[in-house]
């Protein structure tokens, strides 16, 4: 019989609203904006960002380590330590073999690229760092995790573009089911805040052009929104099955409960007006979790602060529940982490379930009339016995995941 009772043991976050899950969840919790000017995308219309504030790479992991890793795999490094020492796991004593890592990344190593296709135009192929591929290439970063933790089970990176971090914790949770693993080290990383990556969501039309405020740039749900403001960061959860965890008295955080996933099958970057796919991703995390449309207590949402993507998810999520769960949106305080999101978000929503207590939407100052949904502007405490959280991604990408309290 196919355990699907996964627990959640460990959780970890790098994001722009801080180093660390209490300081990340505390910046959300109060509703503060990160965007400001961002001097990486000097040149740029959209010259701002939600960036990473106060990231040592040499002192978190070392000169020699930090100088051969792109900043997408030492976000991953910095949060999967954290996870693992929250989940009270030791990978100098467990059996690797049993140990996965499902990472997303949907841009991979940005920045070593865009830097070395610079130094090969300047200076020719002799220019070119030998370690372009190793640094670069999107896979390295679940391969760098295994070599981090002596973690030799199943090891992939999965690309579903901003979909791609909730995607990863849903293919972790079917490796345990499955029992191919007894741990799993999952989510995602993303540093694509770099001036090519940029721009070309600027040409789509997708970034936020409030250039004369960016603090109050990222207002998902708001009738002013006018597109996502580019963030940075991972999340990384530890996922065990809930016996194995209680065995040996881990604590359980929250349960991984329905994934639900989908195909808009309609456009590379619009999502479905009627969001007949994110409704049928929905409906799927629903089922698999044993759980009705009334059950759902809250939401945090993609809410992305475009006007196509709020609009379609809010009154998707009028069709698919019931009951009036409260929704939020985190991408006000940390803007859009891309591939990134899912996880990071992944982990917000454990947290407001763990805690009883629904984050704000940040810069929400008068909310879309055609956006029927309940929104808090504060922290709101809220008894939370089920979750859902939603990424989309371009090219129709849909995933919902389910949680659970413990």
């Amino acid at each position: 019989m196919v355990d699907k009772d996964i627990a959640v043991t460990g959780l970890g976050l790098v994001t722009p609203a801080g180093i660390g899950v209490d300081a990340t969840w505390g910046t959300v919790c109060a509703g503060r904006s990160t965007a400001a000017p961002d001097p990486r995308l000097a040149g740029n219309a959209v010259a701002f960002s939600c960036q990473v504030q106060g990231f040592d790479a040499e002192a978190l992991l070392g000169p020699r380590r930090a100088y051969r890793l792109d900043p997408f795999v030492q976000f991953a490094l910095v949060a999967a330590k954290e996870a693992l020492a929250d989940a009270n796991l030791d990978p100098q004593t467990w059996d690797g073999a049993r140990v996965g890592v499902v990472l997303g990344s949907c841009i991979g190593g940005s920045a070593t690229l865009e830097r070395e296709h610079r130094a090969f135009l300047q200076g020719g192929a002799a220019k070119v760092s030998p370690y372009l591929l190793p640094m670069e290439l999107s896979n390295m970063l679940a391969g760098e995790m295994a070599i981090e933790f002596g973690a030799t089970g199943p090891n992939l990176v999965v690309t579903t573009a901003c979909a791609s971090g909730a995607t990863a914790i849903g293919m972790a949770r079917d490796l345990l089911m499955l029992d191919r693993c007894d741990v799993v080290l999952t989510g995602a990383s993303e540093a694509g805040v770099t001036p090519l990556r940029m721009v070309g969501f600027e040409r789509l039309g997708a970034l936020s052009r409030r250039v004369d405020d960016p603090a109050s740039a990222s207002r998902p749900f708001d009738v002013d929104r006018d597109g996502f403001v580019g963030g940075e960061g991972a999340g990384i959860l530890v996922l065990e099955r809930v016996k194995d965890a209680r065995a040996r008295n881990a604590r359980v955080r929250a349960r991984v409960v329905g994934y639900g996933a989908t195909a808009d099958a309609h456009h590379v970057t619009k999502p479905h007006p009627l969001g007949r796919g994110s409704e049928a991703a929905v409906r799927a995390a629903l089922a698999d979790a044993s759980a009705g449309p009334g059950d759902v207590a809250h939401v945090n949402a993609h809410g992305t602060s475009t006007p196509l993507n709020d609009k379609s998810e809010a009154s998707m999520l009028n069709r698919a529940l019931t009951g009036s769960p409260v929704v939020t949106s985190t991408k006000g305080t940390t803007g859009h982490l891309l591939g990134a999101a899912g996880a990071a978000e992944a982990v917000l929503t454990i947290l407001a379930v763990e805690r009883s207590l629904v984050p704000p939407t940040a810069n929400l100052v008068r909310q879309d009339p055609a956006i029927d949904i309940d929104v808090p502007v504060v922290a709101r405490q809220l008894p939370i016995d089920l979750a859902l959280s939603n990424s989309f991604g371009f090219g129709g990408q849909n995933v919902v995941l389910a949680f659970a309290s413990a």
